[in-house]
Parts: structure tokens; sequence; C-alpha cells
């Protein structure tokens, strides 16, 4: 976890300090971190991967006053991109929307619809039942399209997307996104698509595994979606 908050780096090390006789608090470690420049400054990224102009039918926003309290209940869907020192490489996340858990994934050096279907289809292939799943977009012509929405028809998954504030409409996806860059390197620039696959699947790894979450009571996407899926 080489970017850990503070708050769950101070729960990860409680037994170490426990062991260790030490008392240490929140700002006290803050202080400590920041004395030694260990601290993080998060970048915002400016590149943008959403294409919306295009002649593909746009779904509404179902999921505006929804209230999510299971997993498989609503999908969120986004694509961000890795830099490798050839170009970009494309990163399309499916994440579970109650447990924050990535249940698919995939990462190719092209921003076309396959890139996306092969996420979708790694997601479906985890799940037995998509009963009254909701699967929620911006309006990016890859979710728009024929192929992508005619996977999700037939598995009788609703369609849902942003409409007029894209990020905010669609702010789990956006999160997700966001520490995978911001706590895992992978704001980082590879030397090649290989090596941006290998960093990929571990960083995905660790965080459905390992990296706690505030909004999970400090547990990991894994052991939520485990619990109640």
């Amino acid at each position: 976890m080489p970017r850990e908050g503070v708050r769950k780096l101070k729960i990860s090390l409680k037994n170490d300090f426990d062991k260790a006789n030490l008392k240490v608090g929140r700002d006290t470690l803050f202080n400590i971190l920041r004395k030694h420049n260990m601290l993080i400054t998060r970048k915002k990224p400016s590149y943008r991967t959403t294409n919306s102009f295009h002649r593909f039918y746009k779904h509404k926003n179902i999921i505006k006053d929804l209230l999510v309290n299971r997993p498989n209940q609503v999908w969120v869907s986004d694509i961000t991109y890795i830099r490798t020192v050839k170009g970009f490489c494309y990163l399309a996340l499916i994440t579970d929307m109650y447990s924050r858990k990535i249940i698919g994934y995939d990462l190719s050096d092209s921003l076309e619809l396959s890139g996306c279907v092969r996420a979708l289809n790694k997601a479906l292939y985890q799940v037995k039942n998509t009963q009254n799943l909701i699967h929620h977009s911006d309006r990016g012509i890859q979710y728009c399209s024929n192929l992508y929405t005619q996977i999700l028809k037939r598995e009788n998954i609703k369609i849902s997307m942003t409409e007029e504030n894209h990020c905010y409409e669609n702010a789990i996806a956006e999160r997700v996104n966001g520490i995978l860059k911001d706590e895992f390197y992978l704001d980082q620039t590879f030397d090649s698509v290989q090596h941006a696959k290998r960093a990929t699947k571990s960083a995905i790894n660790l965080y459905n595994q390992i990296r706690l979450h505030v909004s999970l009571d400090y547990k990991t996407p894994n052991m939520v979606y485990l619990k109640t899926a």
C-alpha cells in the first residue's frame, strides 16, 4: 500500500504500535509523515476519454435516488488512461457500487469498444444471477454502442447513464480511477504495455483484497462483496 491514507495507515499499523508499546494518534502520525516528506500530493487528470457526441441512444440516469444496499445491484463503469512511453493505454473498469469491488477490467492500447466488452464479460463471468442489476456509465460511445447494450439486454441488465454532470453522476467510478492512480502508482509512465498490464493487475488485486475503505467501515471490497453477495 505505497500511498495509503493517514487514517487507514494508523489502523493498519495498530498491532505494530501496540507490540512496540507506542501510542501514536492520527495527528502525530500525520506530523511524522509530513516531517519526512512522505505525504502524497494528489494530481487531477486532464485527459478526456469520453466521447458523447455520437448517433447512439443515450439512456436516462435511473440510479439518482436509488438506495444501494447490496452487491450486484448497481455496476458502475468508466474508462481511464494509463501512460506508456509509446502513448496511452486505456483501462476499462466495472465496479460493484455497494462493495466498491472491481469485478471486471481490461487494459488495451485502443479506445475501441473491444476493451469495454472484455471488461464486461469478465464481470459477467463472476456473477451467476444478474436479476435486477443496473449497469451505470457515462454517455461514451463505447457504452452506448449497439454491441455493448445488446449484451446488457441479453443478460436482462437495466441500463443507466449520466445526463448532465458526468463526473458527479458517476462519482464512484471516478473515485476508483483516482485511487488506482493516486495510491498504486498507475499515474506513472510505463515502459511498455506489458509492464502497464502487470502493474494494473497487481494494483487491482491490492485494491480489492488489502485496501481499507472508510466508506466500508474500514473493510476491504472483497470482504464486503463476498460476505453479502
